[in-house]
């Protein structure tokens, strides 16, 4: 793990939520024998504004550059989530994290879906992806991530509402299917 680690032991990172034309947003399953699935997220670097790291992540995990997409909105502040017990280091001469500090963004694509592209970089984070109902997400991704996925697409919410009203309910499905509206 890399990138910038506070004094509370908290990776400064960024959250990214994707939403197609008609307010579903990008879920990507991990690379791994895991079915881990998440949307795109990642560390900052020294020097890093959020919309910076913002920006560098979108093009490694997702292979999409600034013009194919419309920042609609970000959180107010962080959010933080602890990782699990069995999840934590010790690396010698860095700093002990403890879990992620993250300021999550929501997108509009404005580029046509081909232009993701999962293997743009040299080392891809997502092996696939698909389309799934806004609150999707909540149930879906692991436990310990629940909290701020709820936080960040509650705050998020209205901002989609006004470019698209495909957000209806901030009530997830509870059926499993992703494509559940």
């Amino acid at each position: 793990m890399t990138g910038i680690i506070d004094d509370k032991g908290f990776r400064l990172n960024v959250g990214i939520i994707i939403a197609g034309q008609d307010g579903r947003v990008f879920w990507g399953r991990r690379v791994g024998n895991r079915d881990a699935w998440q949307f795109p997220q990642g560390g900052m670097m020294p020097g890093e504004t959020p919309e910076e790291t913002l920006f560098r992540e979108l093009e490694e995990e997702v292979g999409l550059l600034p013009e194919h997409v419309d920042i609609i909105a970000s959180t107010e502040g962080w959010l933080t989530y602890r990782l699990p017990r069995r999840f934590l280091r010790r690396p010698r001469n860095r700093p002990h994290c403890i879990g992620q500090r993250q300021k999550w963004f929501l997108l509009q694509l404005t580029a046509e879906e081909q232009s993701i592209d999962l293997f743009a970089s040299d080392s891809p984070e997502f092996k696939d992806w698909r389309w799934v109902n806004y609150w999707y997400p909540i149930r879906k991704v692991v436990y310990f991530k629940r909290g701020v996925y709820a936080r960040a697409l509650r705050e998020l919410a209205p901002a989609l509402k006004k470019e698209n009203a495909a957000v209806s309910s901030p009530t997830p499905s509870t059926s499993g299917d992703p494509s559940d509206a």
